[in-house]
């Protein structure tokens, strides 16, 4: 069966609202590198727009989703390596958009759901896992803290440690919990991370070791 990607028109009447066609940046088969599942492999489907827009981001043309094409959810799922068990869905921020849809479809293919978000939007869609890295410039809706299976606090500065605790105060008891260094200032922030888990043991380091390995 051929798909066609509905790229450059008019995106009225695209019903975009319902979740049946999504913007897209990107898909790819790879590494999680991150978090709990970190060595796994996995199938990233990386959705444009956010209402975020961290600073450090380095994803930024992410944000726009009216430079992306939009696609029908049957052909992302069509495109996912079948010998792949998890999906992730990122972004951006994929719960700008519905999940229900995509989410419904990945199942019915037998595949299992991630998602990374940092909760800015309603919670859509059926996972099997939910990465939840909320962000200081626009908060987390209360309803997703006690869905989270693991709660990611990237740490740009110090500061952001008082940050970590007064988000991890919010998720379930069984939540795991991470410090995650910003990129740029791993060589900085990596000390610090350390001696801070190293007092407060309930939290874990995570690496981007997807960028360590040099991969997607």
């Amino acid at each position: 069966m051929i798909y066609i990607c509905i790229m450059n028109q008019n995106r009225e009447g695209l019903k975009l609202d319902l979740g049946i066609n999504l913007p897209v940046m990107e898909s790819f088969y790879t590494i999680q590198g991150e978090g709990f599942y970190k060595g796994s492999a996995a199938y990233f489907i990386r959705i444009a727009g956010c209402d975020v827009g961290c600073h450090w981001c380095d994803i930024k043309e992410s944000w726009d989703s009216d430079i992306h094409p939009i696609k029908p959810i049957v052909e992302i799922v069509h495109n996912v390596k079948k010998k792949c068990e998890i999906v992730v869905i990122t972004g951006g921020e994929p719960l700008m958009w519905n999940m229900n849809p995509l989410t419904k479809l990945l199942k019915e293919n037998n595949f299992k759901t991630h998602i990374e978000t940092s909760g800015s939007n309603k919670l859509t869609g059926e996972w099997d896992w939910i990465c939840l890295s909320p962000k200081k410039n626009k908060n987390s809706l209360k309803d997703i803290y006690q869905k989270a299976d693991e709660l990611k606090i990237i740490v740009y500065n110090k500061y952001d440690l008082k940050f970590a605790e007064q988000e991890s105060k919010k998720v379930k008891k069984n939540c795991i919990l991470y410090l995650q260094p910003e990129w740029s200032k791993r060589d900085l922030i990596m000390p610090i991370i350390v001696n801070y888990i190293m007092n407060n043991a309930k939290w874990k380091v995570s690496l981007q070791t997807h960028k360590y390995l040099n991969i997607p």
